[in-house]
C-alpha cells in the first residue's frame, strides 16, 4: 500500500482537471505521466461549515459538562491527572477530526481518537477486565481503520487530491476537490463506478469500527470497564459518532454508488434491532445503555442511507439530541455507582429514589428522550428518521426522491476492459448486484424493523427506570450505611442534560433551524442531495405510530418491573429459549472466539514450537561449529614455552622444505 502511494506521489505536476475533464467522473482512474517527481503535498487546513460548527457545538459543551461531573467522580483517584490530560486529548482529537480539510487529516486524529480510547478504557489498566477490554476496542477498531486507510489511498488514485473541496493554489488556480469532482459529474448525470463503490464500501466499514455496527460493534459494551466520565463521553459526543460524520461528509460519494448508500441502512435497522433485543435482558446498567447506544447510532445509519436531504439531516439532529440524553443517562449511571459502592447490578437496587432523587428524576428525563416520549428530544429525532425510511418504503405518499436524470437512475458500473491508455471504461448496464437492494421492498422491511426498534427501545429504558429506582428500597452491602445523593459538583452536570433533552428537540424541529443550518453544507448541496429536498412536513401518522410503539414498550416493563423486586424471573419465563440467544448477544464473541481468535492463537502456538523446535536449534547446530574449531584452537595454545619453540623449529623447517622443493623444481 505504501508503494503503491508513493508512484501515485511522485508525479510531475499537481494533477487539476479542468471543468470538462473525465477525471470528474467518480470510479475512473486516469493515466498520469510519471516521468518526473514531485513532493507530495498535501494541506493542513482546518474548514469550518455548518456540519463542523454543529459538531464542534456537541463536543465542547458535552464535553464540558461531562468534565464537570468528573471533577466529582474521580476525586481521590490516584490517576486524577492523568485522567484529564487523556480527557483533553480525546477532546481535542474529535475536534480536529471534524473540523479537518481533508481526509488523510481526518484518518491521522481518526487514529489519535482510537488511541485515546484505548488508553480511557483501560484507565484502570491493573483491572485484567480493563485491560482487555481497551485491547479487544483496539483490535477491532483496528478492522475498520484498515478500511479508512485503503479508501484513502484509493481516493487519491482516483482523484489526484484528498481535500474534501476546492482549494486555491498559491498561483491563483482553482483545485477540485473530491466531493467538488463527484459534484460537477453528478450534475453531468455520470454518477456510480466500481473504484467509487469499493471506496464507499471502506468507508462504511470504517464507520462501522468506530460506531460500533455490525459486525464490528462488539468492542462497545465492554468498553464501560472504562470510567463512568469516559463511557459517557465516547458514546454520547466523540468516538461513536465519527461514523455518523464521515458519513454525512462523504455523502456525494455514496450518493453516487446507490448500492452502497443503501447497505448503509441495511446495516444500520439491522444493528438497531439487534442490539435492541440484547439490551432488553441486560442487568448491567452500563452495559444497557451501551447497547442503546449501539441501537441508535443503527438508527441514525439508516437515516443516513437514505440518500435525502431528510435522511441526512435526522441523522445529524437524532445525532445532536443522542448526545444529550445519552450523556444525561450515563452520568446518571455514573452517580448511582457512585453512592452504591461501584455496584452496577440493577438486580441488587430498587427504590432508589427515595435515596437519590435528584439523580432518579433526571435519569427518568433521559429515559423519556431516549425512548420518544414526546415533548422530549428524542421523539422528534426519532420521527425525523422514520419520515426518512417512510419516505423511501413508500415513495407515492411523499413524493419520489430518486435522482431524476436518467443515467443517474440506471447508475450501475461495469468493467468492461481495461483502455489501451490505462483508463477505466464504464457502462452503465450492470450492477453485479449491489444496486439490486436499492428497492422500495428492501425499505419497507427496514422501516417495519426500526419501528419495531422504537419499542424495544422503550421497553429496556423503562425497565431500567423500574428495576433501579421504583419497588421497596434495596441498597447493596458494598454502599454500606452511607448511601446518599452525589454532591453538586454531579448533579448540577445532570440537571443542565435534563432541561436540554427535555427542550432542545422542540425548539429545533419546531424552528426547523438545524435543518435549514445544515443544509448549507457543501457536501449537502450537491445536486444528488439538494433533489431531495422536500417540504418540511410533521406526518401525524407516523408520529402515532412512533408513541403507539413507546406506549407498548413503556407498558410491558411497568407489567413487568414497576414496582416489583429488581430480581423477578419475569423476563426469562417469557422469552424462553431466546432468552439465551439474547442474553449470549447473538454468539458474536463466540463465533470470533471460534473463528478468529482460537485460530490465531493456534497458529502463534505452531509459530512458537517451530521458533523454539526448529529455528532455535538450526542456530545452536550452527554455533557449534565455531566452538569446534575454537576447541581445537585451544589445545594448541597451552602455555608452554617448550610447544612454541617446536612449533617454530617445524614452521621454519617446512618453509625450508618448501623453498628447497621450489628451486629444485
Amino acid at each position: 500500500m505504501i508503494t503503491t502511494l508513493w508512484q501515485w506521489a511522485t508525479v510531475e505536476d499537481a494533477y487539476t482537471p479542468p471543468s470538462n475533464s473525465e477525471a470528474l467522473i467518480p470510479g475512473i482512474v486516469l493515466p498520469r505521466d510519471t516521468s518526473g517527481v514531485r513532493a507530495f503535498s498535501i494541506p493542513v487546513a482546518l474548514r469550518l461549515d455548518p456540519l463542523t460548527a454543529t459538531m464542534l457545538s456537541i463536543i465542547t459543551c458535552v464535553g464540558l459538562l461531562v468534565a464537570i461531573y468528573s471533577i466529582g467522580y474521580m476525586h481521590g483517584d490516584p490517576g486524577y491527572a492523568r485522567f484529564f490530560a487523556l480527557f483533553a486529548l480525546f477532546v481535542f482529537s474529535m475536534s480536529m477530526l471534524v473540523a479537518a480539510s481533508n481526509f488523510l487529516i481526518v484518518y491521522v486524529f481518526w487514529e489519535a481518537v482510537g488511541a485515546c480510547s484505548y488508553l480511557l478504557i483501560g484507565f484502570w489498566f491493573r483491572r485484567p477486565e480493563a485491560a482487555r477490554a481497551a485491547k479487544k476496542a483496539f483490535l477491532v477498531n483496528r478492522v475498520g481503520d484498515f478500511g479508512l486507510a485503503i479508501a484513502v489511498f484509493l481516493l487519491w488514485m482516483t482523484y489526484g487530491t484528498l481535500d474534501f473541496h476546492d482549494t486555491l493554489s498559491l498561483d491563483g488556480t482553482i483545485l477540485p476537490g473530491i466531493l467538488g469532482q463527484t459534484r460537477l459529474a453528478d450534475a453531468g448525470g455520470i454518477v456510480g463506478g466500481a473504484v467509487g463503490a469499493a471506496i464507499c464500501l471502506l468507508l462504511l466499514l470504517a464507520a462501522c469500527g468506530k460506531s460500533a455496527q455490525l459486525p464490528l460493534h462488539v468492542w462497545l459494551p465492554d468498553a464501560m470497564e472504562g470510567p463512568t466520565p469516559a463511557s459517557a463521553l465516547i458514546h454520547a459526543a466523540t468516538m461513536v459518532t465519527a461514523g455518523i460524520y464521515l458519513i454525512t461528509r462523504s455523502a456525494p460519494l455514496f450518493m453516487a454508488c446507490p448500492g452502497a448508500l443503501a447497505m448503509v441502512s441495511i446495516v444500520g435497522a439491522t444493528t438497531a434491532l439487534v442490539a435492541a433485543l440484547i439490551a432488553v435482558v441486560q442487568n448491567d446498567l452500563k452495559r444497557v445503555l451501551a447497547y442503546s447506544t449501539i441501537s441508535q447510532l443503527g438508527y441514525m445509519f439508516a437515516s443516513l442511507g437514505t440518500g435525502t436531504m431528510l435522511g441526512f439531516t435526522a441523522a445529524i439532529f437524532h445525532l445532536v439530541t443522542h448526545a444529550f440524553f445519552k450523556a444525561l443517562l450515563f452520568l446518571g449511571a455514573g452517580s448511582v455507582m457512585h453512592s452504591m459502592g461501584g455496584v452496577i447490578d440493577m438486580r441488587r437496587f430498587g427504590g432508589l429514589w427515595r435515596v437519590m432523587p435528584m439523580t432518579a428524576a433526571t435519569f427518568l428525563a433521559g429515559a423519556c428522550a431516549l425512548a420518544g416520549v414526546a415533548p422530549f428530544a428524542g421523539f422528534f429525532s426519532k420521527d425525523e428518521i422514520l419520515t426518512s425510511l417512510h419516505s423511501k418504503a413508500f415513495p407515492s405518499v411523499h413524493g419520489n426522491h430518486g435522482p431524476e436524470s436518467p443515467a443517474a437512475e440506471t447508475a450501475h458500473l461495469h468493467l468492461t476492459s481495461w483502455m489501451h491508455d490505462g483508463r477505466l471504461a464504464l457502462d452503465a448496464s450492470s450492477t453485479y448486484g449491489l444496486d439490486a437492494i436499492d428497492r422500495p421492498e428492501i425499505w419497507q422491511i427496514l422501516f417495519w424493523m426500526s419501528l419495531v426498534t422504537a419499542g424495544l427501545t422503550a421497553f429496556y429504558t423503562f425497565r431500567a427506570v423500574f428495576m433501579t429506582f421504583t419497588g421497596p428500597t434495596r441498597v447493596p452491602e458494598e454502599a454500606g450505611h452511607h448511601a446518599h445523593e452525589s454532591p453538586a459538583v454531579m448533579t448540577l452536570p445532570l440537571v443542565i442534560l435534563a432541561v436540554l433533552s427535555a427542550v432542545a428537540g422542540w425548539w429545533l424541529f419546531s424552528t426547523h433551524w438545524l435543518s435549514h443550518f445544515l443544509s448549507a453544507t457543501p457536501s449537502l448541496t450537491a445536486p444528488s442531495v439538494a433533489r431531495t429536498v422536500v417540504p418540511h412536513l410533521f406526518h401525524i401518522d407516523l408520529a402515532i405510530q412512533g408513541t403507539l410503539a413507546a406506549a407498548i414498550g413503556i407498558a410491558v416493563a411497568a407489567i413487568g418491573h414497576l414496582g416489583r423486586r429488581s430480581d423477578s424471573p419475569q423476563m426469562e419465563r417469557f422469552l424462553g429459549p431466546l432468552g439465551s440467544l439474547f442474553a449470549n448477544k447473538f454468539f458474536f464473541d463466540q463465533i470470533y472466539t471460534g473463528l478468529i481468535v482460537r485460530p490465531l492463537e493456534a497458529l502463534a502456538l505452531l509459530a512458537a514450537i517451530i521458533d523454539r523446535s526448529v529455528i532455535d536449534r538450526l542456530v545452536d547446530w550452527i554455533a557449534t561449529i565455531p566452538l569446534g574449531v575454537g576447541a581445537i584452537v585451544r589445545q594448541l595454545q597451552s602455555g608452554l614455552m617448550q610447544r612454541y619453540a617446536l612449533a617454530g623449529v617445524m614452521g621454519v623447517l617446512m618453509i625450508v622444505l618448501a623453498l628447497a622443493w621450489q628451486l629444485r623444481g
